[in-house]
């Protein structure tokens, strides 16, 4: 298998996951005291582990899936690519 195919898979998988603990919106910055704004951020950190278990659990299938190819041709980068797109818009789906 292609070392530079998994290298790149390895680091969408890295940033979708890190990007699951930054949140890059910061509303109301200072205008609420600690304690409100702490507690509105609390559904936040509990879906925090389930959304790392869940990217962590895509992450091992992929490497276990990869392992099974010998040769990666345009058609293989391709659907990996279309995999790829799946992960980043399951990280960035809207929060409820």
């Amino acid at each position: 298998m292609d070392g530079r195919l998994e290298a790149f898979s390895d680091g969408v998988f890295a940033v979708a996951i890190t990007l699951l603990s930054i949140d890059l919106v910061v509303a109301g910055l200072g205008t609420a005291p600690r304690w409100r704004t702490s507690s509105a951020r609390r559904g936040e950190l509990r879906r925090l582990p389930r959304q790392l278990l869940r990217g962590g659990i895509i992450w091992v299938n992929h490497h276990s899936l990869f392992k099974n190819f010998a040769k990666v041709d345009r058609t293989l980068l391709f659907l990996n690519l279309l995999l790829l797109l799946f992960v980043v818009t399951i990280r960035s789906s809207p929060r409820r």
